[in-house]
């Protein structure tokens, strides 16, 4: 069954009377109520396309963070083949919340570095709802190194609410370990592409994000804080989240004008988790093209451009 936000309420019911019709046509063979069920889905898609083409931010962050929104693995699944991943920092451990390796993404050898949320109870206890420890970074760190050794492209699926703010995770430097995870961003003679997935959260995101080309899906959110965390700070009061979110600019389109992304991507009518494999199928098409138009570029030309773009953001919103 269908999991519906808040705003979807008239949506749900017209299709929940859609889904009523149909099982009375089937248990009586009633074949007049076709043409009913014909006339509410079109006024049910009409309603869907409608609602989500003019999305708050607030509503777009509930959206980026659907339960049933396509993360890390689908995409890796969908788009990579021989995929290999990579276990541990050697220095600590392994952290499941950062997910890398080496694959062959459209026949070409690439690597892989990914936030992995979860999609069930089990599954988001292992992967810590996405949020990465200092090992965690110290392995996507890892990752880019042998990736810079050997030429291959770097692709960053980005979805998190943030680093992880435990006390485990500060002790063993947890903002050292984003710093020089940022760094081997940059520091690569390789392009590397990064795509925010559903959330981009704080330096949990730019640790693996500080890429030539940032690319982002319709509605999905990016921002330096959680529009909780803001509201906490400004006003002491969390239940203001949905101001927050509308005055820090978080959403694609927000970005894309202020050239902090380069990209959106184009999401199903209804968001990504009601169709993810086609989702997931614009997101491969985007990647690819943003590979292509650094196709042939110098690792130095490659360290150039991707210092002067963040460079750049930084003089225009300083």
């Amino acid at each position: 069954m269908r999991a519906y936000l808040d705003f979807e309420k008239p949506v749900a019911e017209l299709e929940s009377k859609i889904a009523e019709l149909r099982a009375l046509a089937a248990r009586d063979g009633a074949t007049a109520i076709g043409e009913d069920v014909t006339r509410l889905e079109a006024k049910a898609e009409s309603a869907l396309r409608d609602l989500y083409a003019n999305l708050t931010p607030w509503q777009k962050t509930q959206v980026a963070r659907h339960p049933e929104r396509p993360h890390c693995l689908d995409y890796i699944e969908s788009l990579f083949t021989e995929f290999t991943a990579i276990a541990g920092d050697r220095v600590f451990g392994e952290d499941a919340a950062v997910v890398a390796g080496f694959a062959r993404f459209r026949g070409e050898p690439v690597a892989v570095i990914g936030q992995e949320k979860g999609s069930n109870t089990e599954s988001r206890l292992k992967h810590n709802f996405g949020m990465a420890r200092p090992e965690g970074y110290r392995k996507a760190q890892r990752v880019m190194e042998l990736a810079d050794r050997f030429g291959l492209p770097v692709i960053s699926l980005v979805d998190t609410a943030g680093a992880y703010p435990g006390i485990g995770a500060e002790e063993r430097g947890q903002a050292e370990a984003i710093a020089r995870s940022t760094d081997a961003c940059l520091a690569l003679g390789v392009p590397n592409v990064a795509v925010i997935l559903g959330e981009g959260g704080s330096g949990g995101a730019i640790a693996i994000a500080t890429s030539n080309r940032v690319l982002m899906l319709e509605h999905a959110i990016y921002s330096v804080i959680s529009p909780e965390a803001a509201a906490s700070i400004l006003w002491r009061d969390s239940q203001r989240a949905q101001e927050a979110a509308t005055t820090m600019k978080i959403t694609a389109q927000d970005l894309l004008r202020m050239n902090v992304i380069d990209v959106i991507i184009s999401e199903p009518v209804g968001g990504a988790h009601r169709a993810p494999q086609d989702a997931i199928h614009a997101a491969g098409e985007a990647v690819a093209r943003a590979m292509q138009d650094m196709a042939g570029m110098s690792p130095d030309a490659l360290r150039e451009a991707r210092a002067e773009k963040f460079l750049a953001i930084g003089r225009r919103l300083g």
